[in-house]
């Protein structure tokens, strides 16, 4: 096998990466990142096995405040059945951060609440 072939075989195809990604509908790419973004979130609010071991209030807020921002722009173009569940999922993220806060933002303030207004338990 000459180098050539070698580097080939080691490198990504882009082409069939674009072609398969073009091929994704939109709402599953929408909601494969919320899941994402949520995962992350709550292994920072030391939720995951590991707990208080990943704790990191200042990376959760900036992922919740992401989640917030594209749930709430995506809501309309994703349907309810798509967007509720997203919701649930980033209320329940936002409270655990209230929870988990020494001093607790005020309602409001806390992350993700300029895009969902106050979140309440």
């Amino acid at each position: 096998m000459s180098d050539a072939n070698a580097g080939s075989q080691s490198s990504p195809d882009f082409n069939r990466m674009t072609r398969d990604i073009a091929d994704v509908p939109a709402v599953e790419v929408i909601t494969t990142v919320a899941v994402h973004l949520m995962s992350a979130a709550a292994v920072n609010l030391g939720l995951a096995e590991e707990g208080p071991q990943h704790k990191d209030l200042d990376e959760a807020r900036k992922l919740i405040n992401a989640l917030a921002g594209l749930v709430t722009a995506s809501a309309t173009e994703i349907s309810s059945f798509h967007a509720a569940p997203l919701r649930d999922g980033l209320k329940s993220l936002q409270l655990a951060f209230r929870e988990a806060s020494a001093v607790p933002d005020e309602p409001g303030q806390g992350p993700g609440e300029k895009f969902t207004g106050p979140v309440f338990g």
